[in-house]
């Protein structure tokens, strides 16, 4: 049967370097968007490298503090000495009062290590320079607002979604991965990527939805990874990697049948069927022996 599509290897060199120089450029782009999120959402709980609280404070807050604590103890840290984040702290604890403010020194440590970003031409940060906003993030620490969310999202899914669909489309001329598993692999970073920002809002809601962040962008990443490797291997190692290394064993694995994705889940699926079974049934005695007697008992008295 003739292919319809001309697989990576056959492109000509201009449309390789054309789909590498895109490969690269959004790479090293995935790579700088990590260390971000290691620098800003990464010190949220003042240790370098993310972990849960960090998608908490970020998103849900720190509760038990106040938003200028919190930063001062997280991302901020370094913007100012360990002296004038005390003072600002203690001037915070005190009540934030705006008479202390001058007296106390703060507004010289505000205008020193404060107004060079939050000002009046910085978009979506406060303005310190407006004594009522600095005022506001003395209060407590409630995460990442609505309206911060809500700009954030929408950036995310315009910008993101056209990324993975030329990374996607680029992949699709693969010819070592089944059809299946290329439907899969370029689907699946939509579905991590609304996952990913759902789950923005289902941690500002309740605390223990950061652990769905993480899986969502572990799950964006590897499928990312995925079709970006192999487009590059294709187009320019397919004979190196595929033909007389390690790709050869893989190809003789995807053209067996049981490594279809039908026949897989079909045989996960009769698995799991088998497996429940006995699961079932014990809780179908645990409903007739105990739990419809006991409401039972409730229902008559």
């Amino acid at each position: 049967m003739t292919s319809k599509y001309t697989p990576l290897k056959d492109h000509d060199t201009p449309i390789k370097v054309l789909f590498t120089g895109y490969l690269c450029t959004v790479g090293i782009g995935y790579l700088f968007a990590l260390l971000q999120i290691l620098f800003t959402h990464g010190m949220a709980d003042g240790k370098f490298g993310l972990s849960i609280d960090d998608i908490v404070y970020s998103y849900y807050g720190n509760r038990s503090g106040t938003v200028m604590e919190t930063q001062l103890n997280g991302a901020m840290k370094e913007n100012a000495s360990a002296q004038e984040r005390f003072d600002m702290i203690k001037w915070v604890r005190d009540g934030a009062d705006k008479f202390d403010y001058k007296d106390d020194g703060i507004e010289k440590i505000v205008e020193t290590r404060c107004v060079m970003c939050h000002n009046e031409n910085a978009s979506g940060i406060p303005n310190f320079k407006d004594f009522e906003q600095l005022k506001a993030v003395t209060t407590q620490d409630q995460g990442a607002t609505f309206s911060s969310l809500t700009r954030v999202s929408h950036i995310h899914l315009f910008g993101i979604s056209f990324i993975f669909m030329f990374v996607g489309l680029i992949f699709s001329f693969a010819e070592t991965t089944t059809t299946e598993y290329k439907c899969l692999a370029i689907g699946m970073p939509y579905a991590f990527l609304a996952t990913d920002i759902l789950s923005w809002w289902l941690t500002k809601i309740h605390p223990m939805f950061a652990w769905l962040v993480i899986f969502a962008g572990m799950g964006m990443g590897i499928s990312f990874l995925f079709m970006w490797v192999t487009s590059i291997l294709e187009m320019w190692l397919y004979k190196t990697v595929f033909l007389n290394g390690m790709g050869s064993k893989y190809l003789a694995w995807r053209d067996k049948p049981e490594a279809s994705l039908l026949h897989r889940i079909g045989l996960g699926i009769k698995t799991l069927t088998t497996q429940a079974r006995p699961t079932f049934a014990a809780l179908k005695e645990l409903c007739i022996n105990k739990i419809w007697p006991y409401f039972r008992g409730l229902f008559k008295k």
